[in-house]
């Protein structure tokens, strides 16, 4: 089985591709197969983000062209005439639950959760149940995803995150 130790962007154009679903995007090492047939072992120094529109690069050199799968998504708009359901609002609820979220100029795109689909059109939002590619915005500080980080003592230091100076 052939190795991908690196990725790239796609230029030149993939040979082949795959698709992942949101959930399978985010390794380090292990078997996937593209959407030809061909088994190929990833195998990177670290977990990574195999982000929609990166490529794989394989040992003979070819690269493998990253796609987001179309997965079930919740599609979330702000009912017009519900006082209060401004998108950003909604999409506050969202991030409040560290839930991750495809953030559009018009609609919300997040992963079929019940619980959370009733507490958003409790606060007035419409829901549309929907088959897409997810590619959700990344953490706050550059890690690719939402979820995963600490929240101790210093995560709720107002300071803590504030370089000193050394005179």
């Amino acid at each position: 089985m052939i190795r991908a130790t690196a990725l790239s962007d796609l230029s030149p154009a993939g040979a082949d591709r795959l698709e992942l679903p949101y959930a399978e995007r985010y390794r380090r090492r292990g078997r996937l197969t593209t959407v030809s047939g061909e088994d190929i072992l990833l195998d990177l120094p670290e977990a990574t983000e195999l982000a929609h529109g990166v490529a794989l690069v394989l040992e003979d050199g070819r690269r493998v062209a990253v796609e987001a799968a179309a997965e079930p998504l919740a599609e979330v708009r702000a009912e017009v005439r519900a006082a209060g359901a401004s998108l950003a609002r909604l999409a506050w609820h969202v991030g409040n639950r560290h839930t991750p979220c495809q953030i559009e100029p018009d609609r919300l795109l997040i992963q079929r959760d019940h619980v959370l689909e009733a507490m958003l059109a409790g606060l007035g939002a419409t829901l549309r149940y929907i088959e897409a590619p997810f590619s959700p915005e990344g953490g706050a500080y550059g890690h690719g995803r939402t979820h995963g980080h600490s929240h101790g003592p210093a995560d709720h230091d107002p300071n803590a995150h504030i370089p000193h100076r050394h005179d």
